[in-house]
């Protein structure tokens, strides 16, 4: 059975059960828990968005042995910044990002960079996709300009990072994944690997024109994930991407695919899978 096949029957195994907006779509305010970032996580001084005109935190990780290294770093870019390090600042449970790169660092000798942008409160929506909807005005091509122009060159500029596109990443989940599939395609100069979970294509349909209209390389690698548990129509709008992917060029090898068939579209199902994505993007073979 090639490749193609075992996708599709991989896929095809998911039921989903019909849900709303979640609350994380609406961008509530953070739940107010004990401070859980590790002592290699910083908050730097915010950036402002060209063309917003909105101030934007960056949280910053760093390996454990960067200060007592002279290596350079793999850097992985990621939306929704509240939620990835510190349950203080999270919306339902953090990623937990921090504890489970230092573990890897530990067991997998896998050592990256995280920038993580937070998200904009009410802006959210409208920042993280590129296309126009009835809820909001698009200002996702400001949103990325700005990680691309501003932070990405910040960064690579006071940290010793491997700037080039096959060692940078970008993550994000639901519509953070949406614009990150965006990002990858709009910029594939810029961002080698990207990681898809939940991501929210039925926000924006015109997503598969423009996929099509910008095949990726054929080095580029995609790991998509959504739970058995999400919206009804994540499985076939998940299907459909995959199939566009394939038709413009991307080797199987390229894309992986993981469902948890018993997963929420929830901070906890994607921390979860964290792990298991993050090895693959800068493990696997390229």
């Amino acid at each position: 059975m090639n490749c193609g096949n075992r996708l599709a029957l991989r896929l095809a195994a998911c039921l989903f059960a019909a849900t709303a907006v979640t609350a994380q779509e609406r961008a509530a305010g953070p739940a107010i828990q004990p401070g859980s970032a590790q002592s290699n996580v910083q908050v730097l001084p915010p950036l402002m968005i060209p063309g917003l005109d909105r101030p934007r935190a960056i949280r910053l990780y760093l390996p454990p042995d960067y200060e007592k290294s002279k290596a350079r770093y793999p850097v992985l870019y990621m939306h929704d910044g509240q939620n990835l390090f510190d349950a203080a600042t999270s919306f339902a449970g953090e990623w937990e990002v921090d504890e489970t790169l230092n573990r890897l660092a530990q067991t997998k000798h896998l050592e990256l960079i995280v920038v993580g942008i937070d998200n904009g409160g009410e802006h959210r929506m409208q920042e993280m996709t590129a296309w126009d909807n009835t809820r909001g005005k698009a200002e996702g091509e400001a949103y990325m300009a700005f990680v691309v122009d501003v932070v990405k060159p910040y960064i690579d500029a006071r940290y010793r990072t491997k700037p080039d596109r096959t060692h940078t990443a970008i993550m994000g989940s639901s519509l953070g994944g949406l614009i990150s599939h965006y990002a990858i395609h709009r910029y594939p100069q810029v961002f080698g690997m990207a990681g898809l979970f939940s991501p929210s294509y039925w926000y924006a349909p015109e997503v598969y024109a423009y996929t099509a209209a910008h095949p990726l390389p054929h080095d580029a690698r995609l790991y998509f994930y959504c739970g058995g548990r999400e919206d009804a129509h994540m499985l076939g709008n998940m299907r459909r991407m995959l199939e566009r992917e394939r038709a413009s060029g991307l080797p199987a090898q390229q894309l992986e695919v993981a469902v948890d068939l018993g997963a929420k579209h929830s901070e906890a199902a994607w921390r979860k899978q964290f792990p298991r994505a993050v090895a693959w993007l800068f493990s696997g073979p390229q």
